[in-house]
């Protein structure tokens, strides 16, 4: 059950959503229910589970688009049951258990009360059991395997009760690599789909291939002198005669302020640094040392020129954050165009 929430980080949901299916795929995830409506919208049929919370107010939108819902809390039990009694078949959901993330879960005595007591409603079907892990790339296995542990005793307790849950999941893109007796019946890859990881050096990983590159072109450029100052509050101030290229991509376009006086980028297949402050619809670079650099000349900001690449991996180690945030930051008003291999 590939994952494809936050625009499918930052890829776009609904064109990823497609190649997906064109793989086979028959479950998709996302977080919210604005994010599987948009997909519903664009006739994308297959099964659509919603791993975030959702309240009573959303709950007609739920039914109307076919979503099936992460239950983590019992409150929202009630209110599911008053909108598909009427139904003529059982309608489906997941339980979330929590195993030690401490953030969404049912906790393993409600679940217990739940199931035990025969509390859980007529007008449902649990088809699905899940739990999300907290350190799958960590450098230690101790945390993930207790909450394997945890989560074993959860699905016990379903199946004693004389649940099936056909649907069992808990490893994402960490837990896929590092974990097999974690597998169960389903898997929710994420940014490995998208060719990034963030496990530690001692583990071996999948040959990933980043599928995303981030381009824009030199829109002005202009010859500056020693002691000129670059964008706002001057604070890069030019110790030669140095040439500025403009280029139309900002913050507010994803390129993080972190890469203020910091980040570089590609032009002519060279690597050039950013400087001054990243402005919110501009930045700018100096191409000094690139010849024969020109107005409209392609300039990569994530992807490969010539013989340099830069990464998602790379902008989030300038930036001390990760790919995951890099790839997200992406606005949705950057256009992006799709390539068919």
């Amino acid at each position: 059950m590939p994952v494809i929430k936050a625009n499918a980080y930052g890829h776009g949901a609904i064109e990823t959503a497609w190649a997906l299916i064109r793989q086979g795929v028959s479950h998709l995830a996302v977080f919210s229910i604005e994010e599987a409506i948009a997909l519903r919208q664009a006739e994308i049929a297959v099964s659509l589970v919603v791993l975030g919370p959702f309240f009573p107010q959303q709950v007609e939108d739920l039914m109307a688009y076919r979503l099936t819902p992460v239950v983590s809390d019992r409150s929202v039990l009630e209110v599911l049951v008053h909108a598909t009694r009427s139904r003529q078949a059982p309608y489906p959901i997941h339980l979330k258990i929590e195993t030690g993330m401490n953030r969404l879960g049912l906790t393993e005595y409600e679940l217990e009360t739940l199931l035990n007591q025969h509390h859980f409603p007529p007008s449902l079907q649990l088809e699905g059991l899940m739990s999300h892990l907290a350190d799958s790339d960590g450098a230690a296995c101790d945390t993930t395997d207790t909450q394997i542990t945890r989560f074993n005793k959860a699905l016990k307790v379903a199946r004693d009760g004389g649940y099936e849950v056909p649907l069992v999941h808990l490893s994402n893109s960490g837990g896929i690599i590092r974990f097999p007796s974690a597998h169960y019946t389903m898997v929710r890859p994420g940014i490995m789909l998208y060719g990034y990881h963030t496990l530690p050096s001692t583990v071996r990983v999948p040959d990933l291939q980043p599928v995303l590159s981030l381009k824009t072109c030199i829109a002005q450029l202009r010859l500056i002198q020693p002691d000129d100052r670059v964008s706002y509050n001057g604070t890069f101030i030019a110790r030669r005669s140095t040439r500025i290229a403009i280029l139309p991509i900002g913050y507010a376009d994803g390129l993080s302020r972190r890469l203020s006086n910091r980040g570089v980028v590609l032009v002519r297949g060279q690597r050039v640094p950013i400087v001054g402050l990243v402005c919110m619809d501009m930045v700018m670079v100096d191409v000094t040392t690139v010849s024969d650099v020109m107005v409209g000349d392609e300039v990569v900001i994530i992807g490969q020129q010539g013989g340099e690449i830069i990464t998602a991996k790379d902008i989030a180690e300038w930036t001390g954050t990760v790919p995951y945030e890099v790839l997200c930051a992406i606005s949705s008003r950057v256009p992006r165009l799709y390539h068919s291999s």
